[in-house]
């Protein structure tokens, strides 16, 4: 249910934005500077990398360090395809998990009534406390135990479980009327029949915030190829990326590490770019400000 509201992503452009344009420009330029730094530095020639003083925008873009990167990354036994096969496949089947459970244990928590429930909620919300050392040994007890070292299963399995996500969704959950569920149970509805035909249309801006939080989490994440997985093969790109940054940990290596930078950079930026009106709405909707 998307919000309408002028307050929250307008329609049309009024006079009166001008005033709020007006501050929050310098603030959004502040916030930007990170980004177009990352993008003007891997396009640097090695000369303008090592400049002093140094230069925020590059003088003369050049595709040198994505050569040097392309280059380097056949040198290795396994090829760079894989290791971006490997990533998609990776982040599309956590990202499809994770939503499929965040919702349906959301919808239970919030809709349903049975024992134990606010002992889950509490568990999920103890949860957002621990620090992810925490739970490195049990991870890898777990892991090991259902023999999914080396496997696809190893990244995806650690990273399904994602608190945020679960509170988030619930919050939003909430906000949908009891009378219309409860009109469908008349109507001889299943929970499942109200939770596709009801909950989930209701909830696509927390859902799509849901999709923001836990992609970045999988397609940054390298502690599962680093504990998990023996086989290079079976390794993710951002893995890759990070040991190649900290093998050529040198001057000549530096092109190479901004263009990786980059590389990693993108997806995040583009997914928050399509989806972010879905995001402020959440905000406006789950009762988190």
């Amino acid at each position: 249910m998307a919000y309408k509201g002028k307050r929250i992503n307008p329609q049309k452009f009024e006079r009166g934005h001008i005033k709020i344009i007006l501050i929050l420009l310098p603030l959004v330029i502040f916030m930007a500077m990170p980004i177009i730094f990352i993008a003007n530095h891997a396009f640097k020639p090695m000369d303008e990398l090592f400049a002093f003083p140094p230069t925020f925008f590059v003088r003369s873009p050049s595709m040198e360090n994505f050569t040097k990167l392309i280059k380097f990354s056949r040198t290795s036994g396994v090829p760079l395809s894989r290791y971006v096969f490997n990533s998609i496949i990776v982040t599309a089947l956590t990202v499809g998990f994770s939503l499929i459970f965040t919702t349906f244990a959301a919808f239970a928590l919030a809709k349903l009534k049975f024992k134990g429930r606010n002992l889950m909620m509490s568990i999920n919300q103890g949860a957002l406390m621990f620090v992810a050392t925490a739970v490195l040994i049990p991870r890898y007890l777990v892991i090991c135990n259902f023999g999914l070292i080396d496997t696809f299963w190893a990244h995806i399995f650690p990273l399904v479980a994602y608190p945020v996500a679960l509170f988030l969704v619930k919050q939003f959950v909430e906000q949908v009327p009891d009378a219309l569920i409860e009109a469908a149970y008349i109507d001889g509805a299943t929970d499942f029949t109200v939770y596709r035909k009801i909950i989930v249309p209701m909830i696509k801006p927390a859902i799509a915030t849901a999709s923001i939080l836990i992609f970045q989490q999988v397609w940054t994440n390298v502690e599962t190829s680093n504990y998990y997985i023996n086989d290079d093969s079976m390794k993710t790109l951002t893995f890759y990326m990070n040991s190649l940054v900290n093998a050529n940990n040198t001057v000549s290596g530096q092109g190479m590490a901004a263009a990786a930078s980059l590389i990693m950079f993108v997806p995040n930026l583009v997914l928050f770019v399509i989806l972010q009106n879905n995001v402020m709405n959440t905000m406006a909707h789950s009762g988190i400000k």
